[in-house]
């Protein structure tokens, strides 16, 4: 019997605002479409302000569209999504566990099973022994890992992630790298992983969707060619600078043409 994949669909969805100091309407978003199955890992590129924030918290249920459709096809019911921001977003008067713990209160677990199950995961990522720390006595790389850590520990369905890594430096970066893949590689949630580093995109997701500058479009997507496990490292990869240089070509006349106001 073939099982019956779930997938997220979004055809032709388009957004714009009202902007408070001049009044006009800015398109973020207009005819964005594309689809992404249950277990694959996408991310999405692009210049900033193209709408790569604005298309998470769509899919998200935070925001409406002005035109076009989400569908979520092959579950039985909405799916969980999860949103992990740029800043770790940790509650400061709760210890580590109970902020890992809370979306599980949300979902009416009790106190016991909760906790058992947020240190379990705590545990296998190496940070049980600050399990009642606050989250203001942590490095910052240890706040983001609670709070990856805290959107997994739900099993959602889908993972939406904002440039979870960003404010990271390099090696901090790449060790939060492979434990995310760890995870996911457990779990298999759909993720949607929004980031600007190009080669962080490529070594992470099976697509990459690249976006235009505004108003937001999918230019291409490129798959990624590497096998898993990988090498987050991207040593050994022929292919990854040539992907890189092909992504940048998309990106980089509206790149420049954002910096263009700011050197006159």
């Amino acid at each position: 019997m073939t099982a019956i994949v779930s997938t997220l669909q979004i055809e032709q969805l388009s957004v714009s605002y009202t902007m408070a100091r001049t009044q006009q309407r800015l398109v973020a978003l207009q005819g964005v479409s594309f689809s992404v199955d249950s277990g694959e890992f996408v991310a999405i590129v692009g210049p900033s302000g193209c709408g790569k924030s604005t298309l998470l918290r769509l899919v998200a249920g935070l925001l409406s569209a002005d035109d076009g459709e989400i569908a979520f096809r092959g579950w039985a019911s909405p799916p969980k999504r999860r949103l992990v921001f740029q800043d770790h977003a940790l509650f400061p008067w709760m210890t580590v566990i109970n902020n890992v713990a809370f979306g599980l209160e949300m979902d009416g677990i009790s106190v016991e099973l909760r906790r058992a199950r947020a240190f379990s995961l705590l545990d296998t990522m190496g940070l049980a022994d600050f399990a009642e720390y606050y989250p203001h006595e942590l490095s910052g790389g240890m706040r983001q890992r609670a709070a990856i850590i805290r959107a997994f520990v739900t099993e959602p369905d889908i993972l939406l992630m904002d440039e979870p890594l960003r404010a990271l430096d390099a090696q901090m970066r790449l060790v939060i790298q492979e434990e995310l893949i760890s995870l996911w590689s457990r779990q298999k949630p759909m993720v949607i992983y929004v980031t600007h580093d190009i080669e962080e995109a490529l070594l992470l997701a099976d697509r990459v969707l690249v976006m235009s500058g505004l108003p937001g479009r999918i230019q291409e997507q490129v798959h990624s060619p590497f096998d898993r496990p990988r090498d987050l490292t991207g040593r050994g990869y022929s292919q990854l600078g040539e992907l890189k240089w092909h992504i940048w070509n998309l990106l980089e006349r509206e790149v420049r043409q954002q910096l263009r106001p700011a050197v006159r």
